[in-house]
């Protein structure tokens, strides 16, 4: 297919992680600059990724989709150069947004590797390209966001495959009964209450849960990161684990529904704590991956830039809920009341 495209590049944009333990803690006062967060609660932070050898596997996950998203580009079109910038670490969107304007590029598309809206997910993105680009002057490129992708057929597609597989863990008598516990990344009610993200995460686990023959599913929350006085969106994973325990139950699929990649997030709160805890009480726990690089998901990401980038009016959608809109509002996601300070990063998307 030939069309000329509105755009002259694509921006993949994330959240970032260190590479080493050297990186850990300029990292983590990238993440919390301007937060007023003890120091000795950034060590606590850092003791998550010194418990994995200092590194996050992020970094990895997202040049595995880049090169995934540059081959399907090349395969399918838009045929467009591909860069990558993160928000709190190398490479850093500063940087990136330089050498794309020191290349000529005018008109970007950015696919934000988070598939719901809220503050930290969408718009704090927005406002880190913002910034990013306010220095360049004249020079600087129009960037414009890729919509969130929940209700994506690419999206809950993968997502249902990899519950199944989980599933397949337990003895095929036993399945149809064992409970799912969806997880995203909590936030505080203050920034729930001002965007959309609970009720695309209800529908998204729902479209999931059909889509995987799932009929006993739950969506829980983790990775909290606020003082114990403000309200944070509940349950928690692992106070979700015990109740299901205190009913009887032995057997779960956990599935982090609210990340793309098996990033910090996902090695320690799912991994390690939340099986820690399953083990402790006896109650046999599965993982289900997520999406990742899977092909379907990869075409989506193309496809959502086609969209764009030829003006093709059709928005995919399934379910209940519309198609998300392409340009956010002004008053979109706002930024939530911040009290003092988080016990560990905001979510990387």
């Amino acid at each position: 297919m030939s069309h000329a495209s509105a755009y002259d590049a694509v921006l993949l944009v994330s959240f970032g992680g260190p590479d080493g333990p050297d990186d850990v803690i300029p990292f983590l006062e990238n993440v919390l600059r301007g937060r007023n967060v003890p120091r000795e609660r950034m060590l606590e932070v850092a003791e998550h990724y010194y418990h994995f050898g200092g590194k996050s596997p992020i970094n990895e996950q997202n040049l595995a989709l880049l090169a995934a998203l540059r081959a399907e580009l090349d395969r399918r079109g838009p045929h467009l150069p591909v860069y990558w910038g993160n928000r709190n670490w190398h490479p850093l969107l500063t940087d990136t947004l330089r050498e794309m304007a020191d290349a000529g590029v005018k008109r970007v598309i950015a696919f934000v590797t988070s598939a719901f809206s809220s503050y930290s997910g969408c718009r704090q993105y927005r406002e880190n390209i913002a910034a990013a680009v306010a220095p360049l002057g004249d020079r600087a490129p129009q960037v414009d966001k890729i919509r969130v992708f929940f209700n994506h057929p690419g999206f809950v597609g993968p997502m249902a495959a990899n519950v199944r597989l989980a599933l397949e863990a337990f003895p095929a008598a036993d399945r149809a009964g064992v409970p799912v516990l969806f997880t995203a990344h909590s936030i505080p009610t203050s920034m729930a209450d001002g965007c959309r993200y609970v009720p695309q995460l209800e529908e998204s686990c729902r479209l999931v849960a059909e889509a995987a023959g799932v009929a006993n599913w739950r969506l829980v929350y983790q990775s909290r990161s606020g003082p114990p006085t403000q309200p944070w969106l509940e349950p928690d994973i692992c106070d979700a684990i015990r109740d299901l325990h205190a009913r009887g139950g032995r057997q779960v699929v956990v599935a982090p529904i609210g990340f793309i990649s098996d990033h910090m997030e996902v090695l320690y709160d799912l991994d390690t704590e939340a099986a820690d805890l399953c083990k402790e009480l006896g109650v046999q726990m599965a993982r289900a991956a997520t999406v990742g690089t899977a092909p379907e998901f990869v075409a989506m990401v193309r496809d959502l830039i086609a969209e764009r980038a030829w003006a093709i009016p059709e928005r995919v959608a399934i379910g209940r809920l519309p198609a998300n809109h392409d340009v956010c509002p002004l008053d979109c996601c706002p930024a939530p009341q911040r009290p003092q300070m988080p016990a560990r990063p905001a979510p990387p998307a």
